[in-house]
């Protein structure tokens, strides 16, 4: 299948693609992860260093209510720091190569997606396979932009991660994580997908909510039943 991934060779012939754009093909967009949006959304940075502090203030306080002294204390959080901060920044490390390794590209036929840390593969996703995309703006400029495959096969989720949809397990669905002005390249990918697929689309854009719904498009209205929709 044309998804499928094809391994990387140590010399691109073109960044990010695994072989010179043919001639009929037009490059739209080429991008990679933000890691501090990244290390954030993908990685739950935030989320383990406060889980890791709260492990931390209940051994000092499982100390105190045995009786030992606030030093006590103090000494039985300092044996664990080190191991708390030792996975903390092997997450961190994790995400930054992660943002450093991976190339998002978009054409005009296709989304592809270079993806991998010690093996590097790239899939190949030809707009005739993808049937919907979803849009998720995150903290400033940032966002996400998952894409739902046609067809039986499917990528495991394991391959793909961290760039999937969470939790989309049984039918995986290929995600462009923490990308930078993720509204204009979600609009890009719209146009070039409608275009590709030759669908007429709505140059309106729909009215986005105070608090738009999680994996909403608001930024194109599109025609269904075969346009970019929005997925739910």
């Amino acid at each position: 299948m044309s998804h499928a991934p094809a391994e990387e060779h140590e010399f691109e012939a073109e960044h990010g693609l695994p072989e010179p754009l043919p001639a009929d093909e037009r490059l739209l967009w080429q991008g990679a992860p933000v890691f501090s949006a990244l290390v954030e959304r993908a990685f739950h940075a935030r989320t383990l260093a406060v889980y890791f502090g709260i492990i931390l203030l209940a051994r000092a306080t499982t100390v105190w209510a045995q009786g030992g002294s606030a030093v006590d204390g103090v000494v039985a959080m300092l044996w664990l720091l080190p191991a708390a901060l030792f996975a903390l920044g092997m997450v961190v490390l994790l995400a930054w190569l992660t943002s450093r390794t991976t190339v998002y590209t978009i054409t005009d036929k296709r989304v592809v997606m270079r993806v991998g840390i010690v093996l590097t593969v790239t899939y190949n996703l030809p707009y005739a396979q993808i049937e919907a995309a979803a849009f998720r703006p995150d903290r400033g400029s940032t966002g996400e932009i998952a894409l739902s495959l046609s067809g039986a096969d499917k990528i495991a989720y394991l391959h793909l991660w961290p760039h999937a949809r969470p939790w989309r397990v049984r039918k995986t669905e290929p995600m462009l994580r923490s990308i930078d002005d993720a509204a204009r390249v979600a609009r890009l990918l719209s146009q070039a997908w409608s275009q590709a697929r030759g669908i007429a689309v709505s140059a309106a854009r729909s009215q986005t909510a105070a608090r738009p719904e999680p994996m909403s498009l608001p930024v194109t209205a599109v025609r269904r039943p075969h346009g970019l929709s929005a997925a739910r």
